[in-house]
């Protein structure tokens, strides 16, 4: 059966999964394309389900289905696992996973205690305990947040889209969760035990199934595709921004302590002319202008030397500014009055004793918030003063929450 091209596998992997979704049970399809799954590597069956998805299936359908592909996939999939380095970002993800899966599983153990227990005074221990387990889920943010800002972008750039899509979904149904089981232990003694018995059971049934099937798929498809297309010079700079994101409370000590290690230069690539390189990407002049001109604040900036050597163009600025100004000296841009707190502001700042000023006041029944910043380079040297001006009167006034799904155009 070693003549099997690329396509005819690519056509029977497809079907496979068209069968499963038809609802032909796993067994008869693993026995049916036994010859097909020899050899099936998780980035085709990731590449597969986005062709899937191209046709018009929906993520919600395939993440339902996810587990019964890898009911059929198991096998093959875990015949490739990749071996990683241990402090590499893949298997700090990999080593989270398993203390994720053991603080379910403890989870697990104390709702089976409390659903046995006869009164919640019966569980005050195992109730303190509960509230370590949601925190430490709830911890688990930057688990996700490394996946999802890093690993994910370098997977799509590699043509990965779908599967990544998948897991972020899957994330926020998780972090919908375990912000329910946090609300749920803090409110037990608010509701009938027999609610939070039953409550408490469901959800940590539910947490542990979603989470281990999650880690499952991530682990044997996701990552294994990782190491197949991401480069030695992207894994450098994932790592590095792993770093950056930061660790859970959790994260194995002896995989993120690297102080030996340097970060990674990035490569010196030749601009295209007009361009700005900064180290968190790439403007023209034109958009840098656009950008400055549009955040909903009034930015003036004065150098080192206290002239005022910027200012931005805001649609409905505060306070007037006109290019006369550029190149005065701050100081004679302020009434004789308060010139003395001018100077001991830049003083402060430029001593490093001081980094924010802020005031507020009314005008025209609108109240205005005016902050000055130190401006300072990597290694601390002072460079300038911001003041940044807004209007915050409306600001004020919000509450509750606007999500971005509640937006209506």
């Amino acid at each position: 059966m070693g003549g099997i091209t690329e396509e005819e596998r690519k056509k029977a992997l497809k079907e496979i999964l068209r069968q499963l979704h038809a609802g032909v049970p796993p067994e008869h399809v693993k026995e049916r394309f036994r010859q097909f799954l020899e050899g099936v590597s998780s980035l085709e069956i990731a590449k597969i389900e986005q062709e899937l998805i191209g046709e018009g299936i929906s993520r919600e359908e395939i993440q339902r289905l996810c587990d019964v592909h890898l009911a059929v996939f198991k096998e093959q999939l875990e015949k490739q696992r990749v071996e990683t380095a241990p402090a590499s970002p893949i298997n700090i993800l990999i080593e989270e996973h398993k203390m994720l899966q053991q603080i379910t599983q403890t989870l697990g153990l104390l709702a089976d205690k409390v659903v046995k227990a006869e009164s919640l005074n019966a569980v005050n221990e195992e109730l303190a305990q509960l509230r370590h387990v949601a925190d430490e889920l709830l911890d688990a943010e930057k688990h996700y947040l490394r996946e999802e800002n890093v690993l994910f972008p370098v997977l799509e750039k590699h043509g990965i889209t779908e599967p990544p899509a998948i897991m972020w979904m899957e994330h926020n149904q998780l972090r919908e969760k375990k912000k329910q089981l946090k609300r749920l232990v803090e409110n037990a003694s608010n509701m009938s035990f027999q609610d939070f018995k039953k409550q408490l059971s469901e959800l940590a049934n539910s947490i542990g199934s979603a989470l281990n099937s999650h880690i499952f798929k991530e682990n044997n498809i996701l990552f294994p595709a990782a190491q197949r297309v991401v480069t030695e010079e992207e894994w450098a700079a994932i790592q590095a921004d792993f770093d950056e994101i930061g660790y859970c409370c959790f994260t194995p000590k002896p995989l993120i302590a690297k102080p030996e290690l340097e970060k990674p230069k990035a490569e010196e690539k030749p601009m295209a002319e007009g361009k700005l390189q900064f180290e968190t990407g790439t403007l023209t002049k034109e958009e840098v202008e656009a950008i400055l001109n549009t955040l909903p604040v009034d930015i003036t900036f004065v150098d080192g030397d206290d002239a005022v050597k910027f200012f931005n163009k805001a649609e409905k600025r505060i306070f007037v500014r006109t290019k006369a100004i550029l190149g005065r000296k701050v100081q004679l841009c302020h009434p004789q009055k308060s010139i003395h707190v001018v100077n001991r502001i830049l003083e402060a700042f430029k001593r490093g004793e001081k980094d924010v000023a802020e005031f507020w006041i009314q005008m025209g029944g609108r109240l205005i918030h005016i902050r000055y910043f130190a401006v300072r380079d990597k290694d601390g040297k002072y460079l300038g003063t911001m003041e940044v001006t807004q209007d915050i009167t409306d600001l004020k006034k919000i509450e509750g929450e606007k999500r971005l799904l509640d937006w209506e155009g």
